[in-house]
């Protein structure tokens, strides 16, 4: 049966940290299935064809990128819900016009945690703004910025990309996204 526990887990060592440093936006139907090519015998995306910017946004403070499965014996289904949540601090003109395209739309989202370990979050359907609060605090000391709830509804957890910098991620012939801009400003 294909749906047998293949492999057991040794406990692991106490030297990895929680959080995300980067997310990098690809607009939605930039690449296909046929696009993607994995890491033989494993769910590890090794590259993406077509993408032609990546549009990165630093992150520091409250972040965070969590995953479920649910799983349902009633409907004999199973899927993993994907929510990101950002805090982008300051607000400006063009994070203002980015987060309204955002709604609209649904981007893949590459999420890099504090393990320099990258995901693709929405890889076939995409991420979806649920929420999107523009806050201009009460003190001085409050969040003048937004805070972005993203949600994914895939078949499978984000799939690891097969890269451990940002350098491996675009810019280059080997790359996972092969030749693809990061763009940051």
């Amino acid at each position: 049966m294909s749906c047998e526990v293949a492999n057991g887990r040794l406990e692991v060592c106490k030297d990895a940290v929680g959080g995300i440093d980067a997310i990098y936006f690809i607009n939605y139907g930039d690449f296909s299935s046929a696009d993607v090519a994995y890491v033989a015998g494993t769910d590890t995306i090794d590259t993406i064809a077509n993408v032609a910017n990546l549009y990165k946004y630093e992150l520091k403070g409250t972040n965070s990128f969590d995953q479920v499965y649910n799983s349902s014996r009633e409907n004999g289904t199973t899927f993993a819900e994907q929510t990101l949540t950002v805090t982008l601090k300051k607000q400006d003109a063009t994070t203002h016009k980015s987060v309204k395209l955002m709604a609209y739309g649904r981007p893949h989202i590459v999420v890099k945690n504090r393990n320099n370990q990258f995901f693709l979050a929405g890889l076939e359907h995409g991420m979806e703004i649920t929420t999107a609060n523009v806050s201009n605090g009460t003190a001085m000391g409050d969040l003048n910025g937004y805070t972005l709830t993203f949600v994914g509804t895939e078949k499978l957890y984000a799939n690891l990309l097969d890269c451990s910098n940002e350098a491996g991620l675009a810019g280059g012939a080997g790359d996972v996204f092969g030749v693809a801009n990061i763009v940051t400003v």
